[in-house]
């Protein structure tokens, strides 16, 4: 290595697989997927290199019994017409048509085998794209603003700099072994479109004057995360030029690295170290490893729109659009994503951008071109103008593949959303609901309007599916995770239940109120009140 470990000082204080990485770096397993493991197929891994898949950009799929689960990087979600094609042709060939958008604007797929990756990483690197870092104890995919370059509400395009930053991490050894998982987000557009409050390390717009001239520039925000003990993420009292975001990157990387908890993996996020240290210490050492920089100036966030861009909307440059389809629950398959390729090339810019929100964009689209895009048969079910509930609900993988998901989602999610969209109409307002399966929160519940979590109830017939709710959720200014309510609901009773809250909402709230500002104003007891009734009444139904 390149660099000392110094925190195997004491390994009294680290968990163990802190030695399995030190042992041998994640980064080999690579070559040891190529060289051994696909030509001798699943029994032939070791235990610990299952482990060390992740540094693939794998990880075996329930019920581990040789298949494997593989998340593709996109640096802040924009692919061009090559790479996309590549992408629908990996799941037609080897996942059997299955193709996830995810919540970190990753294209993720199942069913793949050990012996399939070695195709899949040529076919991968033909195109410029990759699976490698995309998951282990490193930094992941550079999530960003989708729409850089062509957004008419950002302050800068992005491109470059998530590129750069991406390509410093990539396969760096130096970086390759950090305490936990590392997430980083880097967006100039004004309404957060890289969600930057729940990421370790986020770069969002701010513009400083100097020396009086008005510099574009960022601030960064440190420690965010979700999981089982969210945390919003902390801003550093630092105005951060574009020629210097990789210099800070590399710096709250280093301290990460060298300072971050490795006696509990479930307390080695970098969001530990920040409570730890509070964001003042961590800032005088940051500054220690790179030199000073100016205060904070402006800050340009105005919003949050959570990464929604359903519709034909007009881009920066005059006379193109961009199209946001609805991909429900983030699902869709080999032979849609390829339709979606060839609209981009005969009728866009060669140009396909996925989002935080589980969707997908089609951009620089002539005013000319629009109706045949639209009219288009893929844009049917993959359609710009989604039902109100299909185009807020977002998912995890759950059961189905994840081996930590105690429940089902996705097709739930999909069930709930059509209900909703069924039973409470003309609500004129957009409520995003997220499922997850399991506390990591990959379907980033905390930040939802209606969060549900998987749980487990006991009943006469056994064990069953049950969903604990969180509302109120929010990120952009005023941040605030949701609250949970106390009452666990049954799977099955979930449509209903949170019917009757959304009804709740729409007989009570004041003109044009939010559901949002109407969660501040009646406050969680109100829902916990009414959730009571509910279960209480479905209860005395059932």
């Amino acid at each position: 290595m390149a660099y000392e470990p110094v925190w195997m000082q004491d390994p009294s204080k680290l968990n163990k697989f802190e030695f399995v990485k030190m042992e041998k770096d994640g980064l080999d397993v690579i070559r040891d997927i190529i060289e051994t493991y696909a030509l001798q197929g699943y029994e032939s891994i070791p235990e610990d290199d299952k482990g060390r898949f992740k540094w693939a950009g794998v990880y075996e799929q329930k019920p581990k019994d040789g298949y494997f689960m593989m998340r593709i990087r996109i640096n802040s979600g924009i692919m061009n017409v090559a790479q996309a094609r590549a992408l629908a042709d990996i799941a037609q060939l080897y996942g059997r048509s299955l193709m996830d958008v995810t919540t970190r604007q990753a294209i993720q797929y199942h069913w793949l085998r050990v012996e399939d990756l070695p195709d899949i990483f040529k076919r991968l690197e033909d195109v410029g794209l990759y699976s490698y870092e995309a998951c282990g104890d490193c930094p992941r995919t550079i999530v960003g603003n989708p729409l850089a370059g062509i957004d008419p509400n950002e302050l800068m395009d992005t491109t470059a700099l998530v590129n750069e930053v991406n390509d410093f991490f990539l396969l760096n050894r130096d970086f390759s072994n950090l305490p936990r998982k590392y997430k980083m987000s880097i967006s100039a557009n004004i309404y957060n479109n890289a969600h930057a409050e729940i990421n370790d390390l986020a770069f969002t717009p701010a513009v400083k004057e100097i020396h009086g001239e008005q510099v574009l520039g960022f601030h960064a925000h440190v420690g965010g995360g979700l999981s089982a003990k969210p945390f919003l993420a902390k801003p550093l009292d630092m105005f951060i030029r574009p020629e210097e975001v990789l210099k800070v990157a590399i710096g709250v990387t280093t301290l990460f690295r060298d300072h971050g908890f490795r006696e509990k993996r479930h307390q080695a996020r970098l969001k530990f170290l920040i409570a730890a240290w509070g964001v003042e210490k961590f800032q005088a050492h940051l500054e220690e490893l790179i030199g000073n920089f100016p205060a904070r100036g402006d800050d340009m966030t105005v919003g949050w729109q959570a990464a929604y861009f359903d519709g034909v909307h007009p881009q920066l440059q005059s006379g193109l659009h961009y199209v946001g389809l609805n991909v429900p629950i983030g699902r869709l398959n080999a032979e849609e994503f390829g339709q979606l390729a060839a609209l981009a090339e005969q009728y866009g810019d060669g140009t396909l951008r996925t989002t935080m929100s589980q969707n997908i964009i089609l951009t620089g689209i002539p005013e000319e071109h629009l109706d045949a895009v639209l009219s288009a048969p893929v844009l049917q079910r993959l359609t710009p103008f989604p039902k109100p509930f299909m185009s807020r609900t977002v998912s995890c993988t759950g059961n189905e593949f994840c081996n930590l998901a105690i429940v089902e989602t996705k097709e739930r999610a999909r069930r709930v959303a059509e209900y909703l969209d069924e039973r409470v109409p003309d609500l004129n307002e957009l409520i995003r609901i997220h499922f997850i399966g399991c506390p990591n929160a990959c379907g980033q519940k905390h930040v939802a309007d209606i969060g549900l979590q998987g749980a487990l109830v006991k009943t006469a017939q056994g064990m069953i599916d049950a969903f604990d709710i969180a509302v109120g959720g929010i990120l952009g200014p005023n941040a605030r995770f949701n609250t949970t309510l106390k009452g666990r609901v049954k799977g099955d009773d979930v449509p209903h239940v949170l019917e009757q809250l959304l009804l709740y909402y729409k007989q009570e709230r004041h003109t044009g109120e939010s559901f949002h500002a109407f969660f501040l104003r009646v406050g969680a007891e109100a829902f916990q009140a009414k959730l009571t009734e509910v279960l209480t009444a479905t209860a005395s139904a059932s």
